[in-house]
């Protein structure tokens, strides 16, 4: 495993997508289908969503270090309002 670059951030990471996966299971199983018709014009579930949202956080970063450097905690800030906003429209 020498080849990753296993940092603190990346860690958190990683862990904060197996607790989300965990936590929209759950949520599916146990509080019902979540599945409606949003803003983007197709049916989602929870889990579409949270991979959607993952996604899409992963393409803002990917395009943050390439446009303005490093510095990750605004676009940290920029995934979280993406997030919300798929859960709430898409």
């Amino acid at each position: 495993m020498s080849w990753m670059a296993w940092t603190w951030p990346v860690a958190v990471f990683c862990i904060f997508v197996v607790i989300a996966i965990t936590v929209t299971g759950f949520w599916e199983v146990h509080y019902g289908d979540g599945e409606r018709r949003g803003a983007w014009g197709f049916n989602t579930t929870w889990g579409d969503r949270l991979f959607i949202s993952i996604l899409g956080s992963g393409f803002i970063n990917l395009l943050w270090i390439g446009l303005v450097g490093t510095t990750l905690w605004i676009p940290l800030f920029i995934c979280i309002a993406y997030a919300f906003y798929v859960y709430k429209k898409v």
